[in-house]
């Protein structure tokens, strides 16, 4: 395995106290072109990018010189602690909020990250959702009148001297994990990938709208699931650190043994929440480091056994889907949906993280 090149423990110490010192803000908001950062670049600060353990959800604090961006913020019980981590950081302000899709473990804590802080630009996902966590998030946004969008495809923005590429959603989708806001961040010689939840319908589009994705250190997707990381889109990133965010023993199975494979047969230095916690990487743009060693469990979080797979085309009916009211059924209900039925397999938790409510009648 190849040697993490390392910033010494000195200039590590010396850039977390800094960037505490500095706090957040004052970034310009609007979007620019690729040109316009040339002279920024000449003189790269360090970038801070924090991933933060929030169980089974998604939330990344990024740091560059006074500039500061939030992706996600974890579920309905981490607003809180998303609010304590950021204040003992010395930030009081964001320049970015980016709301990466409406599941409720990338959004939960986001209503009281945007009462709580100056926010200058809020970006969220073109897929909505009618329910309680997201009516939260909006209220709050109303609020403290602030304004959102979904930023275009192509657009850059500046983070202190670094720049933020979208790359995607690329067009609208039923699902929301393909509508997740992608984006890749560029400090000096480093990049970082964040695709949220994107499965491969969307790592496809990304393929095909012609920016670059390759990226020193690439946050996975969906939580490390095998419906993300796509052989095609890993070769494009072709990173040499990985960055999984998931809750030990999660229902989901979550980082699942196809993707670690994917990972350790390319001799990547995985970084993992479930066994570490919250982590740190730094880059001056030159030196690419973590503050913890790599995982070296390879541990999948799915159920080890002898278990035969279903074949291929079966699905064990569990529940019952209405796609247009977002409520779900047993399938002995007297209130199934004759039009916009999906039949799932899924487990309660993963229909209710999907933005679904139970029935009030059969009470599934």
């Amino acid at each position: 395995m190849k040697k993490i090149r390392s910033i010494s423990s000195f200039l590590m110490a010396l850039f977390l106290i800094v960037s505490v010192v500095s706090g957040c803000s004052g970034s310009i908001s609007t979007n620019h072109t690729a040109d316009s950062f040339t002279a920024a670049a000449e003189t790269d600060p360090v970038l801070e990018v924090h991933f933060i353990d929030v169980g089974q959800g998604d939330s990344t604090l990024i740091k560059s010189g006074d500039s500061c961006m939030l992706i996600d913020a974890g579920d309905n019980s981490k607003g809180t602690l998303l609010q304590n981590y950021l204040q003992k950081q010395g930030i009081h302000k964001l320049d970015y909020l980016v709301l990466t899709h409406p599941d409720s473990d990338h959004i939960g804590g986001a209503d009281v990250i945007v009462t709580k802080f100056e926010i200058d630009n809020i970006f969220m996902s073109n897929y909505t959702k009618d329910n309680r966590t997201y009516d939260h998030l909006i209220q709050a946004i109303k609020y403290k009148n602030y304004q959102y969008s979904t930023p275009a495809v192509g657009s850059i923005y500046q983070l202190g001297n670094a720049t933020v590429t979208i790359l995607a959603p690329n067009t609208t989708y039923s699902d929301p994990n393909n509508a997740s806001i992608a984006l890749l961040i560029q400090n000096g010689d480093h990049r970082f990938l964040f695709t949220g939840d994107a499965e491969t319908e969307a790592e496809n589009d990304i393929l095909a709208n012609g920016l670059s994705i390759q990226a020193d250190v690439y946050k996975v997707g969906h939580h490390g699931s095998k419906t993300s990381t796509s052989e095609e889109f890993f070769e494009a990133v072709s990173p040499a650190y990985a960055v999984i965010s998931c809750a030990a023993d999660n229902s989901y199975g979550h980082p699942h043994a196809q993707t670690l494979d994917t990972l350790r047969m390319n001799g990547v230095k995985v970084f993992r929440t479930d066994e570490d916690g919250t982590m740190i990487a730094a880059s001056d743009g030159t030196n690419l480091s973590f503050d913890i060693p790599a995982s070296e469990t390879w541990r999948p979080g799915e159920p080890t056994g002898t278990i035969s797979a279903p074949a291929a085309n079966s699905i064990e009916l569990i529940y019952v889907l209405n796609s247009k009211t977002k409520k779900f059924h047993k399938p002995t209900c007297s209130y199934l949906p004759a039009a916009d039925r999906v039949d799932s397999d899924l487990s309660r938790n993963e229909i209710i993280a999907s933005g679904y409510e139970a029935c009030k009648k059969c009470n599934p």
